[in-house]
Formats: C-alpha cells, structure tokens, sequence
C-alpha cells in the first residue's frame, strides 16, 4: 500500500500509514496561513482491502463543527466520485471503505484540477463569440482566465452599433476559496448551457448580455491543496477593498477588468463547510442599497426557487444590518461600486438537507444542473436591471 498527496490538490500529512485498518493522517494547513480543512490523498495498491483511515487532528481544522454529519469523498478515476462512511467523534475523524480498484483517492469534495480548468477554457473558446481574456496573473505566474461570452450573431453587434444600445454586463467568478471546488462544477455547468445554441433561455440571454466567467480565481491555491488561501496566504474574499499586487494580484487584475467593462449583475460562488443547504446571500448591509436591488434580489431568488430543484432561501446566512456589509468581500464590493444586483451563492459540502442524496451528497453533477439554473433567473432579471420596482 501507498499513499501518496503529491499531484495537484493533493493535501494531507502522513503519519502512520503501514496498516490498512490503522491509517493516521493529519490535515495540513493552507501555504502561508492558519487554515487546515481541505484533503486530498490517492492510495495505491488496496484492491479488496479494508481500509480503516483517521484524520487525527480534525478537532484542530478551522471549521472542526463541520465534520458533524459530513461524508467522505472517494473516486477510482477522478471523474465519477461517491460518499464511503464516516463518523467524527469531536476529536477524529475516520471513514472506513474497502476499495474495488488498485488506486482510490478521497477528499474533503470533489477536487476540479487545474487540467480540467485548461480543458474547459479551450471547449469554451471553441465555441462561437466566446474570446478568452486575461487580465493578469496570479501570484506564481498562473493566467488569470477570464471568459467573455457574447453573442454569436453578427447582426446582432451591428444592430448594437446603430442603436448605441449596449448588452447588459453579467460577472460570475468562482473558487476564490480553492478548496470550495463546487464553485467551477457550477462554473461549467452554467457554461454548458449557455454555449447551447439549441436553448432558448441560453439564445436569449446571451441576445441581452455579455458574460464575463472566471471559473477559477485562485488557480495557484487549487494546485498548492489549499483550503481559503492563495499561495500567499491571502484570503482573496476579504482582499476586494483595498487588493495589491504584492498580496491579492488575483483579485487586483480582475477587479481592474470589472472597471472596465462594467457590471450589471454579479455572482460570487462559493461552498459553505456547515450549511447544508443551497442558498444566496445579498447586499442589504450597504451603504448604497435600496428598494431597486431589494426587488431585484426578490425576482432573481423567486425565479431560482422555480427553476432548481436544491435551490432553497429558508435557510442561510443572517441578514446584515444596515451598514453591515463587509466591503472586503467581493459580493458587497461590486454591489456597491457598480449599485448592481450582486449575490454571494453558497453550497453545501455535505449534502442538501432538503433533498439528500444518500450515495453521492452533493457532488459534481448537482452543482453543474445548479449552474445551468441560474440562466433563468439571470434572464428574468436582465430586463428589470434599471427598472424601478412595481408600486414605486
């Protein structure tokens, strides 16, 4: 048996690895920073072993509460993965799983590797009006992708030109948490369909807005196996007020390529280690906010209730007080410098409580379907981004 953390996203300590059924592994804390959550470990050579695997220093990761009622991760592939029993006792957390193939690997979710990333830019910037744009690096020199989805009819930029009517501008960008990978699930999800020239709701959309995806924001911490982190220990989600070049250059050049194309309605996507739920959390806590953007918010949750099927606003984070909003963070900021629409979208780790899934939790597949979701709810807003709410 082997057992190994050294590829991309890889994350873990080993401490005792000699007996199958007596596996010690440690959490190893983001580069730079004070965060253990995130693992990923591939074992080798344990076909029809039983494996008994502890991660004995659990009680000491950031969100220890979060293993309460949380399944482990396990692929033979990397593509197809599933949930293998566990149970966290406050102290240390131990899943049992005897493997069906040579080599196994589990983690805290479904890892999206930097190749996947790579493979889904150039799928998308094969396909028509779609220009890939990159406004900068990251710390360690990875390109910032972002991709500009316009839409393909030439009559359609000349009809732009005559009246001067410019398209909406749409943001999404995903995993400034590198180890909240269901973010870039999602990311392609939403892309899949709206490169669809067979959807109607894609067509349309795409005849109203232009969309700026950046369906990795933290690339170096996604291959270093970190959890809320980029290679320099910076959370990038609290580096939106004031970024620099020396310690948030991945928030810095994006936040430049939003001044410069503007933004009309954005979307932050996230995964929360505690909640299990699908949920939004907007932008009451600003200074600038106002019955517009309440209604607006309203009409694009009502339209995602409708449209999703894990999408639910019962549950989530409580709402800010009148200037509560945190303007470190992306969500806020943008609504606020741009007085647009402007959600932070969280998803579970575990599984949807309204709906759960007993072999797979939430996974990969879940977050795509909610990624094409959000096109209908994006649609139906498109029209009412300037309006002033019904009975003002």
């Amino acid at each position: 048996m082997q057992i190994t953390a050294d590829f991309d996203g890889g994350a873990i300590e080993v401490l005792h690895g000699a007996d199958p059924r007596a596996v010690e592994l440690g959490l190893r804390g983001d580069t730079g920073a004070d965060v253990r959550q995130w693992f990923c470990v591939r074992f080798d050579d344990v076909a029809g072993q039983p494996l008994v695997v502890s991660l004995t220093n659990a009680a000491e990761a950031t969100y220890a509460e979060a293993f309460d009622g949380y399944r482990v991760c396990a692929s033979y592939e990397g593509e197809r993965w599933f949930r293998v029993p566990t149970r966290f006792d406050g102290s240390v957390l131990c899943f049992e799983h005897t493997p069906a193939a040579a080599s196994v690997t589990y983690a805290y979710f479904a890892p999206y590797p930097w190749q996947r990333h790579l493979g889904l830019v150039e799928a998308a910037c094969a396909a028509p009006g779609v220009a890939l744009h990159v406004p900068g690096l990251s710390a360690l020199g990875r390109p910032m992708h972002v991709l500009v989805v316009d839409a393909p009819e030439a009559a359609l930029h000349e009809a732009r030109a005559a009246s001067r009517a410019a398209p909406r501008r749409v943001w999404l960008i995903a995993r400034q948490h590198p180890g909240e990978t269901m973010g870039e699930w999602l990311a392609e999800g939403l892309l899949a369909r709206l490169l669809d020239a067979t959807d109607p709701v894609a067509v349309a959309a795409r005849r109203r807005a232009v969309f700026h995806v950046v369906p990795n924001m933290n690339p170096d911490g996604g291959v270093l196996g970190n959890q809320r982190t980029n290679a320099l220990g910076a959370d990038l989600n609290r580096a939106w007020l004031a970024p620099s070049a020396d310690a948030s250059p991945e928030v810095l050049c994006v936040r430049a390529a939003m001044e410069d194309s503007g933004v009309d309605l954005f979307l932050d996507v996230h995964g929360d280690e505690r909640n299990p739920w699908c949920f939004l959390a907007g932008c009451e806590g600003n200074p600038g906010y106002s019955e517009r953007l309440r209604f607006l918010e309203n009409l694009f949750e009502q339209t995602l209730l409708a449209a999703s099927r894990d999408f639910q606003d019962e549950y989530g984070y409580p709402r800010d007080e009148p200037g509560g909003g945190d303007l470190r963070t992306a969500g806020n900021w943008v609504g606020e410098r741009f007085g647009c629409l402007s959600f932070t979208l969280e998803m579970p780790f575990k599984d949807n409580a309204n709906d759960p899934d007993p072999r797979l939790g939430w996974s990969p597949t879940r977050s795509m379907e909610l990624g094409a979701s959000l096109l209908e709810a994006i649609l139906v807003c498109l029209d009412w981004l300037d309006g002033e709410p019904p009975g003002s």
